[in-house]
């Protein structure tokens, strides 16, 4: 396996930009829902293994346009998640 090139480290790095307010964000609407400090750890749990599993196939297989496209609907989710609360 070669050197990764540097545009699929910089999708990685804005993935985990917008990825980890998105974890806060499941975390405390899990937490206002279901008023269960397991079922808020549970929910940031799984966030963070998705965001960590897509941010190894975005280094790894995934082509590039695809990538992108991810990244932007993860910093749109983000961004929709945080103006509506």
């Amino acid at each position: 396996m070669g050197p990764v090139e540097t545009w699929r480290i910089i999708a990685v790095v804005l993935l985990g930009v917008f990825g980890l307010p998105l974890v806060l964000v499941v975390m405390a609407k899990v937490r206002d829902r279901a008023d269960n400090s397991g079922a808020v750890a549970i929910g940031g749990v799984v966030t963070l293994t998705a965001l960590l599993v897509l941010g190894v196939l975005m280094l790894t297989a995934l082509p590039g346009v695809l990538t992108w496209i991810l990244v932007a609907a993860v910093a749109t989710a983000v961004s929709v998640m945080l103006l509506a609360s």
